[in-house]
């Protein structure tokens, strides 16, 4: 169990302590791969889940009776414990056992046994996979309010403002009780607002404002971050740098929907840049479109469209050499001239409307493909968020330089102790050992799921699928039962939505357009009949509430349109029926002309299909557990890629003098 005092600012660790990064060869990642199998596989020493559970109930019987004042007191003297002893079994179950009361008095919730045994996982530094509504929010207090009593400040992690400000609400009320402040971090805060939430025994933040004040700390801090420097500053110097910074250090966070925010968006770096504006670049990015119009593939350039790259040829380059030559000026170097046409070929080829960005004002907005929610302040590196703006006939905004970046696998390693929660941990395990050493626990759920699966269809083309899609729909609307239809994008969601319009289904749309309503609209979800289309639900963390009598008819049934790179977001989809004993099914749908499939295979299966199988049934099951089953496994690479590139960058940054 971790010392308090090592994980607390303080003299031992400075005024902003945070690890050290974990740097390792293909060696040590292939030996932590598998030293985190048998960690996995192997029971922990000295935490006995019965026994832990049975002393967390004995004290509740003993202070089941206290009054306000009494129940002060054991909290004062509880706290004066923690951070004098540390986290000790014995006092992490009186802890326990006061929030466990607190958390029914204030906010009418009990946490079950189950979650007890998940809050204690998460205080170990391990990973509780939950399934999806079994109440992580309410689990989340219990390591948080022990943490804090011990002094120790707090991050809770999720994944959008929306969750930041319920959750911090919700449980507002248990933390008050323990005498412990709360701070939310959103976006559009000012510095002052920020340092203040910062400052509160526990934080309710998103990993992206979380990560980018990160980074506007270490800008302040430089090259000379030692403790014992900041230390000294902090006692001699009028306007220190401390007094600047916002966080007081990376000491323990909680990460909700962990594989979310670790795993797949540690694909993208994150950057804080300053706008240059430069007119002559806007020439060369008009230039370049034109000119990537006129390549041709396979002949000047091929599509890896699963790795999001462009190859150009031997023959490309020649045209693209030849084509640029009467241009002068920034085309005559080799380098630069071949980034251009690689940045518009990717504009063209890799990057579509309203799938992977909308327009919205006049401006390119970014579409988180694991959310379906809009991003709107972010922007693509290198040029490519011109390149997209100028194929869109757009005004350009500045291209930015960058000051400081960091991935969210460099940056998540740095915590002194790291716990999260997910309800769809088990197929990346491995990965989660491998680089933040995180082992996962499995946490049984409160009542017997009663969720069932139906199978598979796998269709030839499209246009079938989507035909099978609205016959199942209209079949359980008449059956009364509430319907989720997920989609991979914007535009999958809205042709959905004409076709049931065709077929005179009412329905509600959830997607990157609609985000204001995503509260209302899933809050109606359960209701007999109702038909939801929506992107990607993955850690959208809101509620699907069944309506009296749905359970008896079946539940909420789930119908996926399209598998996804992660099975886990698939799981995560389907997680949303089934919830807490309730009944409910799932299905997936799909055709040989989804992106996964035609990334991975190209139109092979299709011209295979078409002369094997008949064209106007389902395919067999078979090929679908094969073709899937197949393509799911190549989309790690490119995490694995980021964070070696990102090592790299970081060390390029130090030696200039930049921010990581």
């Amino acid at each position: 169990m971790y010392s308090a005092a090592m994980l607390r600012p303080g003299i031992a660790l400075g005024r902003y302590p945070q690890q050290e990064d974990i740097r390792g060869n293909w060696l040590d990642e292939s030996a932590a791969r598998i030293a985190g199998f048998f960690r996995q596989h192997t029971p922990r020493p000295g935490f006995r889940k019965r026994q832990f559970v049975a002393a967390v109930n004995d004290n509740e019987s003993r202070i089941a009776d206290f009054g306000d004042a009494e129940m002060r007191q054991e909290i004062k003297e509880l706290r004066r414990s923690l951070y004098a002893q540390g986290l000790v079994d014995t006092l992490v179950a009186r802890a326990f056992s006061i929030v466990r009361v607190t958390a029914e008095r204030r906010v009418g919730l009990r946490p079950y046994e189950v979650q007890l045994y998940a809050g204690k996982v998460m205080l170990q530094g391990r990973i509780a996979e939950m399934e999806t509504g079994e109440g992580k929010t309410l689990t989340a207090t219990l390591p948080a309010c022990t943490t804090a009593l011990a002094g120790i400040p707090v991050h809770i992690v999720t994944v959008n403002d929306f969750l930041v400000m319920r959750d911090a609400k919700w449980m507002g009320p248990i933390y008050k009780a323990l005498g412990l402040s709360v701070g939310t971090i959103t976006e559009g805060m000012s510095f002052e607002a920020r340092r203040e939430a910062y400052s509160c025994d526990v934080t309710y933040c998103t990993n992206k404002q979380l990560v980018f004040d990160y980074l506007r700390d270490q800008i302040q801090l430089g090259q000379s971050r030692h403790k014992l420097q900041l230390n000294l500053e902090g006692m001699y110097e009028t306007n220190p740098r401390d007094g600047r910074l916002m966080l007081r250090g990376l000491c323990f966070a909680i990460v909700d929907e962990v594989d979310s925010v670790l795993i797949d968006e540690a694909r993208t770096p994150l950057i804080i840049s300053n706008q240059r504006t430069n007119t002559q670049e806007e020439t060369a990015y008009r230039q370049a479109i034109d000119v990537a119009g006129n390549l041709s593939r396979p002949r000047d350039f091929m599509v890896r469209a699963r790795e999001k790259r462009i190859m150009l040829t031997d023959f490309g380059r020649s045209q693209i050499k030849k084509l640029t030559k009467p241009l002068g000026g920034i085309w005559r170097g080799e380098t630069a001239r071949e980034d251009l046409i690689n940045q518009a070929l990717s504009a063209l080829h890799l990057f579509e409307l309203d799938k992977h960005y909308l327009i919205k004002d006049g401006k390119v907005q970014i579409i988180d493909e694991y959310t379906g929610r809009v991003m709107a302040d972010r922007s693509w590196e290198r040029g490519l968020h011109q390149m997209i703006e100028t194929k869109e006939d757009l005004v350009l905004t500045s291209r930015h330089e960058t000051l400081a970046r960091i991935s969210y696998q460099r940056f998540f390693r740095r915590y002194l102790c790291l716990a999260g929660m997910t309800g769809t941990a088990q197929e990346v395990t491995g990965e989660l050992w491998s680089v933040y050493r995180l082992s996962v626990q499995r946490i049984p759920t409160n009542k017997a799921l009663r969720r069932s699966s139906e199978r598979d269809q796998l269709f030839q083309t499209a246009e079938q699928r989507w035909k099978a899609v609205v016959l199942r729909v209209k079949e359980l609307h008449r059956q009364g039962r509430p319907v989720l239809i997920g989609t991979r994008s914007v535009a999958a969601s809205e042709y959905l939505s004409r076709l049931l319009s065709a077929a005179s289904l009412q329905h509600k749309v959830l997607n990157a357009n609609q985000n204001q309503e995503e509260a209302q609209i899933i809050a109606q979800a359960g209701m007999p009949g109702k038909i939801t289309v929506a992107t990607n639900m993955a850690g959208r963390g809101t509620d699907i509430q069944l309506a009296k009598g749905i359970s008896e008819l079946g539940g909420l049934h789930v119908l996926a349109t399209e598998r996804h790179e992660a099975g886990r977001i698939d799981r995560q989809l389907f997680g949303r029926c089934g919830r807490q004993g309730d009944a409910g099914s799932f299905q997936v749908i799909l055709s040989l002309e989804d992106e996964l499939l035609t990334d991975c295979y190209g139109d092979y299966l299709q011209r295979v299909a078409k002369k094997l199988f008949s064209s106007d049934k389902p395919l067999p099951r078979w090929l679908a557990v094969i073709t899937i089953g197949w393509a799911q496994r190549h989309h790690r690479q490119s995490r694995g890629d980021l964070l070696r590139l990102d090592e790299k960058l970081g060390d390029l940054m130090a030696f200039a003098g930049v921010a990581e």
